[in-house]
């Protein structure tokens, strides 16, 4: 009889863990579907606005290095190392450097954009995706809006 019982919440166990996992995967997959209709609305209204683009650069974990890519977009933080390309793809722009990557360039792939920047960092710094973008619009150097105008196009609500 204690074997069966073992047995039997061992498959309890194993159900929840499961059946967390499960929710665990379709909220990430929401949070991602929600942020990347945040940075294709970002495209269009960067596009709109003719806020300039930008021929993308990488740095090497380490920070010193400087690589060349293949992209062109907008840089969305101050540090410049969060991306977004003019096809509406999210880059994180950190990548391992080397002699190879000097003399190459290199090609960082395009990541799930999160909703929250930064969030689970050690420093403690994050900022919501949203504000982010919007923020990157309005430091915008295109020039296009005009003075005493107000109207500008809102970012999608969640």
């Amino acid at each position: 009889m204690g074997e069966d019982d073992g047995r039997e919440w061992r498959e309890r166990q194993q159900r929840a863990v499961r059946a967390h996992a499960d929710a665990d995967a379709r909220r990430r997959a929401a949070e991602q579907a929600q942020a990347a209709e945040l940075v294709a609305w970002f495209v269009a209204e960067a596009t709109r606005r003719g806020l300039p683009t930008t021929r993308l650069v990488a740095r090497g974990y380490d920070g010193r290095g400087r690589y060349r890519t293949g992209l062109t977009g907008w840089y969305v933080d101050r540090a410049e190392t969060r991306a977004v390309d003019v096809a509406g793809r999210f880059h994180l722009l950190t990548v391992p450097g080397g002699l190879r990557a000097r003399l190459l360039g290199v090609d960082p792939q395009p990541s799930p954009p999160p909703l929250v920047v930064g969030a689970g960092g050690r420093d403690g710094e994050s900022i919501p995706l949203r504000t982010l973008l919007n923020r990157r619009l309005s430091d915008g150097t295109d020039g296009t809006d005009e003075p005493g105008s107000t109207t500008r196009a809102a970012a999608p609500r969640a």
